[in-house]
């Protein structure tokens, strides 16, 4: 069977190849980097991203967003959210309602929706599935035991499933795809407040303070937007919170120690300018959301507060002793 992958950074590499483990697929990545396509279709190699590793050869890399549909009867939209609905226009003249599972993980920051609502309004389908949880590209890459939460359209789910699932990573259906997005957008905000603290000095206590106070925030948040309050205790949720609150190998994270330990503004806005860094971007939409709807949500204005220069870094471990 064909899949589409949309997208080529990490995370695309690594779905791609836990769905070439099923021998019967035929993968084709889509990348806009002509020289990638060509490295990657040459050796089965991107250097850039995993140096050390060969992709098998049932993975293949285009240029052409219509070579990647033509016959597909899978898509995975992997790119950074504030590219998904150009890449859907791209789309949309070649695709013919097929499955799209989504692993773009944020929120519009033009019509703060979700990247379900995009997909499906601009592709004019319902057949849409998410994926989230505690992966990291490089835990796919090196085989390691990983597991995610999927959620939307029942058929769709069960196409992915069978397809992806393998000997080293787990699908847990929910039914709950608000729930999930919200889920893998929100937590990496809270991420950028983790690093922040890690990068102020803060030890493991403290880190545990805030990623509690951020399940808690988490569990409200999706509940306003329609949401199922127990998603919080998916893959999606605890899961994937606890995995990107702790470790520099998040960017999110990462971005925020460099905010807590740097005085020079100008070496996070490079780290800002040089990696995709989903949590900043979903922090603006998501500000934006709560004050439409009125939702007070005290640890999201403090880092939004931080971020536009508003309070000082140090703020933040004050704060938590303070929030009610």
């Amino acid at each position: 069977m064909k899949v589409a992958v949309i997208g080529t950074g990490a995370y695309s590499l690594g779905i791609a190849l836990m769905l070439a483990k099923h021998k019967n697929n035929n993968i084709m990545l889509w990348t806009e980097n002509s020289k990638r396509k060509d490295e990657f279709n040459q050796t089965h190699q991107i250097k850039s991203i995993f140096e050390n590793v060969t992709f098998p050869s049932n993975i293949y890399m285009t240029d052409d967003i219509e070579e990647a549909l033509k016959n597909a009867k899978l898509i995975f939209l992997i790119t950074a959210v504030k590219y998904v609905k150009e890449i859907c226009l791209k789309m949309k003249e070649y695709y013919y309602d097929i499955p799209i599972c989504i692993a773009s993980k944020g929120i519009n920051n033009d019509t703060l929706e979700t990247v379900d609502k995009v997909v499906k309004k601009t592709l004019n389908t319902k057949k849409i599935c998410a994926i989230s949880g505690p992966t990291f590209a490089i835990d796919l890459i090196n085989n390691e035991p990983v597991a995610l939460a999927i959620a939307g359209d029942k058929k769709s789910r069960e196409l992915v499933i069978k397809n992806l699932t393998g000997d080293t990573l787990k699908l847990r259906e929910t039914n709950d795809i608000i729930g999930i997005e919200l889920c893998g957008s929100i937590k990496n905000v809270f991420a950028i407040s983790a690093g922040m603290l890690k990068g102020l000095g803060y030890h493991e206590s403290t880190q545990a303070f805030l990623i509690n106070e951020a399940i808690h925030d988490m569990k409200q948040i999706i509940s306003s937007l329609g949401g199922k309050k127990k998603t919080i205790l998916s893959f999606a949720g605890l899961g994937d919170l606890l995995l990107t609150c702790t470790t520099t190998k998040s960017r999110n994270y990462t971005f925020g120690f460099l905010i807590g330990s740097s005085n020079d503004k100008n070496e996070w806005i490079n780290y800002l300018n040089n990696n995709t860094v989903e949590g900043y971007y979903t922090l603006y939409s998501l500000k934006k959301i709560l004050d439409q709807k009125n939702i007070n949500i005290p640890l999201i204005t403090i880092l939004y507060e931080i971020i536009e220069g508003m309070k000082k870094p140090k703020e933040l471990g004050e704060f938590l002793i303070k929030k009610p």
